[in-house]
């Protein structure tokens, strides 16, 4: 009965430590399946955060993007002149408005003078019609002539 009873007790050691070997795999599987599960969590997390910060980088690049080109754009101004041409035919006088214009980046001039010349009629508003032949008067959104450029008057006779 000895052999039986070592028998007995080998296979009761060997079957033991099987059903401890699987329930200790499945208690492990189990824990690897739950750490999986928090780790597609957290990289779900990750992600969302990245398209946040991403679209929060977008909006910031745009501000400064939108600030600098106003900055710019502030920087940019309109010189204008204009004088009154008179000419004289025999016994006809007839007048002309010249207006001369030329953009600025600070006090670096970016183009040349352009210039309008156009017959006007005795009487006339000169204000008026310089207002209409202004060519960079829209740069800076005014309908009137902008009060930071320089007004060269000039009076030919």
């Amino acid at each position: 009965m000895d052999t039986w009873g070592f028998v007995a007790v080998i296979a009761v050691a060997f079957v033991s430590s099987l059903l401890t070997y699987l329930f200790t795999r499945l208690r492990m599987e189990r824990a690897a399946g739950e750490r999986v599960r928090a780790l597609a969590e957290a990289l779900a997390a990750l992600e969302n955060e990245k398209a946040k910060f991403e679209e929060a980088a977008k909006g910031i690049e745009e501000s400064a993007r939108r600030k600098a080109l106003d900055e710019f754009l502030a920087d940019l101004r309109v010189e204008e002149r204009r004088y009154v041409r008179q000419h004289r035919v025999l016994f006809a006088h007839r007048k002309s408005l010249v207006l001369q214009e030329r953009i600025f980046f600070r006090s670096i001039p970016i183009s040349n003078w352009v210039e309008h010349e156009v017959p006007v009629e005795e009487g006339a508003d000169l204000d008026d019609v310089a207002k209409t032949l202004s060519v960079f008067n829209g740069l800076q959104g005014e309908t009137s002539a902008p009060q930071s450029a320089r007004r060269l008057w000039f009076r030919a006779s």
